[in-house]
């Protein structure tokens, strides 16, 4: 199998994976070890940053008239009630900040917990029935309706958020970085449940998140890569033509497949809930687990 093909098989996967709650850093993670690509290279590292990009990118672009309109309201709202520490767009920075502080500081438990299996697909395995409790228990209340009494559902629309809510949804995401396989969408989508907020409510805030924390992540590593050093001499002058084209296809295929899967799953989750992607969390987590015993990872 040639470079090319490698480049859209994990193109495809990091755009079906990153925004899904199945994490796309464990679904990375087993295509390196079955397809025996080497992503812990300098290239194969450059290339994940590249593809992570692809993804990021098509955020704003499939929310540029949301995020328009919530500028445009900034910071009184929509309703005129909100304030500069209560609006949408601060609560997101709040989420990050609280995410980013704790994140550098746990950089090395992350590198180290990359490479274990066994701990991805406990994170997959355990995420999936945390989700799959947290999304009944939310369905339930939905299904009752807004004037439901004694219903868990507080916040019905991103704008009504609080500011304990997104510190909360931003600790949670914590868990996303130092353990691979529980899904940064999973974490925040969850948190966001348990703290009052309707799956639609939760859903959108963790897009809206997921741009400045993967920016900003996504960056620092893109950063590293180019300037090479002692943890990855490559650099930019260490790629060829080829090498250069492997990262385009990557990137291309990476962003079309992403804008489709949120375009996608916005839809789905609104009306179909979460479930479906918790089964699948606990049967691949299962089968990573007995993976990587029987092998010793």
């Amino acid at each position: 199998m040639n470079d090319y093909l490698y480049s859209v098989i994990l193109g495809i996967i990091e755009g079906l994976t990153e925004f899904l709650p199945i994490s796309s850093t464990a679904h990375l993670r087993i295509a390196q070890a079955l397809l025996h690509i080497p992503l812990d290279s300098g290239y194969w590292k450059m290339y994940t940053i590249v593809i992570q990009l692809g993804a990021i990118l098509c955020l704003p672009i499939y929310f540029g008239g949301r995020i328009a309109k919530l500028l445009s309201t900034f910071p009184r709202g929509e309703s005129g009630d909100r304030t500069i520490l209560t609006h949408p767009l601060s609560l997101t920075l709040v989420a990050f900040v609280t995410t980013a502080i704790p994140g550098l500081l746990l950089t090395k438990v992350i590198g180290e917990n990359l490479e274990s299996l066994t701990i991805i697909g406990a994170s997959l395995l355990i995420g999936g029935l945390v989700m799959w409790a947290v999304d009944a228990r939310s369905r339930a209340s939905e299904a009752a309706g807004k004037d439901a009494p004694h219903s868990r559902i507080r916040t019905w629309q991103m704008e009504r958020m609080t500011f304990t809510q997104a510190v909360w949804i931003g600790a949670c995401q914590i868990l996303s970085a130092v353990f691979p396989g529980v899904s940064r969408s999973m974490s925040t989508i969850s948190a966001g449940q348990l703290a009052g907020m309707s799956r639609a409510s939760a859903l959108e805030f963790s897009f809206f998140l997921s741009m400045p924390t993967m920016a900003a992540a996504t960056g620092y590593d893109l950063l590293k890569s180019l300037l090479g050093g002692e943890e990855n001499p490559l650099g930019v002058s260490g790629i060829d033509a080829h090498g250069w084209a492997v990262l385009g296809i990557g990137f291309v295929v990476s962003f079309i497949v992403a804008y489709a899967a949120v375009a996608w799953f916005m839809s789905w989750v609104r009306y179909r809930g979460l479930v479906p992607f918790a089964v699948y969390r606990i049967a691949t987590g299962i089968a990573v687990l007995v993976w990587a015993l029987s092998s010793g990872s």
